[in-house]
């Protein structure tokens, strides 16, 4: 990847209603793209289009907004969210525990050739930071599960990452495997952001933790993290397989496993918070609620 790096958000602000594209400058502000005619995601996921406007909001004086002025939204447009999983040994691991009934599979994909990748949700059901992620109201052991997300052009090429979290039901899914997708995929089940980190490399990506903090009542409920070095695959590996007989033509995003699965007695209520970080892209936290 040949991007410096680049944060890359989509806001609202109170005096602007309509989705906007910006740069974040230093801590606290975003360079409007809009003004260079930057409108959407999926024009800067191209790395020439991005060096260019990288390099346009050095040479110019353009429109700055304050981040605490700014509501930041999922930052995909037209990105779909697909997800891999048992790629940390310890969610194949709490895979196989969980479920009896398909404890083979989750063994068996682990060191098969081929990875485990399913669709996670389409753009405008990501839920973007600070807004709820769901629990279904028909299971009764819900978990978040932080990942790193690949951010993926058209072609298949990682140019970027963010924060994910793939919200997971695991009794639907530990009853029977083919119940994933209602394990998986539902109102508010996916999380992503709270921007796109464009540029980086993979050898750089896996020296960062992965941490997630849930608060029940102003206490800490659960805690942990891992090394995201920890992932089995490559990265590209994982990318690859997604784009086998598959086009996206306003690229993807890739969330690729958990490796901090809480203990098999915790489930997560409405009104925790869950807070997950990586330390080289910054903190994705979302309020819980029943959906």
């Amino acid at each position: 990847m040949d991007v410096s790096i680049m944060r890359i958000c989509r806001f609202i602000s109170a005096d602007h209603a309509a989705p906007r594209v910006g740069l974040l400058t230093g801590q606290d502000q975003i360079t409007d793209l809009s003004s260079l005619g930057i409108r959407e995601v999926s024009t800067l996921l191209n790395q020439t289009v991005a060096r260019a406007i990288e390099a346009q909001c050095k040479q110019e004086d353009l429109p700055l907004i304050s981040l605490k002025e700014a509501t930041l939204l999922a930052p995909v447009d037209h990105q779909e969210v697909w997800a891999a999983g048992v790629t940390y040994l310890r969610s194949k691991s709490a895979r196989m525990e969980e479920s009896d009934f398909s404890a083979t599979a989750y063994d068996r994909v682990y060191d098969a050739p081929r990875p485990e990748i399913f669709f996670k949700s389409l753009p405008h059901k990501v839920v973007a930071d600070g807004e709820p992620v769901g629990i279904r109201r028909d299971a009764t052991w819900n978990v978040p599960e932080p990942e790193l997300a690949l951010v993926l052009d058209p072609q298949g090429t990682i140019v970027g990452f963010s924060i994910g979290n793939d919200m997971s039901s695991r009794d639907i899914e530990g009853e029977n495997l083919l119940y994933l997708p209602q394990a998986k995929m539902y109102d508010r089940s996916c999380s992503l952001g709270p921007w796109l980190l464009l540029g980086g490399t993979e050898e750089e990506a896996r020296t960062w933790t992965i941490r997630v903090v849930i608060r029940r009542q102003d206490q800490v409920a659960f805690e942990g993290e891992t090394s995201i070095g920890q992932i089995k695959r490559s990265f590209q590996e994982l990318a690859d397989y997604l784009f086998r007989s598959q086009s996206f033509p306003s690229g993807a995003v890739l969330l690729t496993g958990t490796g901090v699965v809480p203990a098999d007695d915790f489930t997560l209520e409405a009104g925790d918070r869950v807070s997950i970080s990586i330390s080289g892209i910054g903190t994705l936290e979302n309020p819980v609620i029943r959906v």
